[in-house]
């Protein structure tokens, strides 16, 4: 009997740890579909369950609402493309934001919401054109942070890697992407390629890895994309 009662409070702790902490993983896309939404999800559910934070999945864009947005310490955008929200969905968002809510945009989700200028500034860039898939290195260049200190100083990989338009002042960069190690990168010396910031009351984090299938098996995207949602959801601190 006293075994069980001390089951039974772990099993209350770890859900009311739960409910403080859950985010919204939002795959909807107007556009291009990345094909990798189908391995990113559950990737991200398991992210949830090994870390102790709950994770709903939608691509219904009425969720987002007033009422049901403050249930979750952040939103997902993952490969999101194009427009994904209504107007009235869009001031629900922001009221999130400014509320203290938290945003995570992976990969595609700089390829949405074009006609939002305020989504362009919590994104922190928006996606232009990217060449062919091919191998890059990455320069680590903050490695202090939770999203990043288990990286090597240069990391190569392959992926799909995106030149960006638009890249707000304020971010504070993680990852840059070395363009002498690839062809076809637009963006000159310092090429941003993940990074975190305060915006308008609310946090966010962006990586623009993320396109390949291969990412959501990966140890070290997996660490760095859970570093940018516990940043996100205010479970901890980047640095």
């Amino acid at each position: 009997m006293h075994c069980l009662l001390i089951l039974a409070a772990v099993l209350m702790s770890n859900t009311i740890y739960a409910q403080k902490y859950r985010i919204l993983v939002f795959s909807k896309t107007a556009g291009f579909h990345h094909e990798s939404i189908t391995v990113g999800v559950p990737a991200i559910q398991k992210l949830g369950i090994e870390n102790k934070f709950g994770v709903d999945t939608t691509t219904d864009s009425t969720q987002f609402t007033p009422l049901n947005l403050k249930k979750y310490a952040a939103i997902v955008f993952l490969n999101t493309t194009g427009n994904v929200l209504g107007e009235e969905e869009q001031k629900a968002f922001e009221q999130y934001i400014k509320g203290g809510g938290g945003y995570v945009g992976v990969h595609s989700a700089t390829d949405t919401e074009y006609d939002w200028a305020w989504y362009g500034k919590l994104a922190g860039a928006y996606f232009l054109k990217h060449p062919a898939q091919q191998m890059a290195d990455l320069h680590v260049i903050n490695r202090k942070s939770i999203a990043t200190k288990h990286l090597p100083a240069t990391w190569s990989r392959k992926d799909e890697w995106y030149n960006f338009k638009e890249i707000s002042p304020d971010l504070k960069v993680l990852i840059e992407l070395d363009e002498s190690t690839y062809t076809g990168g637009t963006n000159g010396a310092h090429h941003p390629m993940a990074w975190y910031h305060n915006y308008d009351g609310g946090r966010a984090f962006y990586t623009g890895l993320g396109h390949v299938d291969a990412s959501y098996t990966d140890p070290l995207f997996l660490k760095h994309l859970l570093g940018g949602i516990q940043y996100a959801m205010g479970q901890k601190r980047m640095e």
